[in-house]
């Protein structure tokens, strides 16, 4: 590798938006995510269903669904 050309990376704490903290290695000094393995439908098992803009009920509506 070049010397000097790779961003600095250190450890920073991931925020969740569940309330979840968890170390990672990044080049950023603070992240802030929207969903992590705590809270993922396929780690879960449990279906969380985001509606964003009412989509799912215009595709329900669409297909004849209640």
């Amino acid at each position: 590798m070049k010397d000097g050309i790779h961003p600095k990376t250190h450890t920073v704490m991931v925020k969740c938006a569940c309330g979840e903290t968890f170390e990672a290695i990044s080049t950023k000094d603070d992240l802030r995510v929207d969903i992590c393995s705590k809270c993922h439908p396929f780690y879960t098992g449990k279906q969380k269903l985001v509606d964003t803009g009412g989509r799912v009920d215009k595709f329900n509506k669409r297909m004849g669904k209640s």
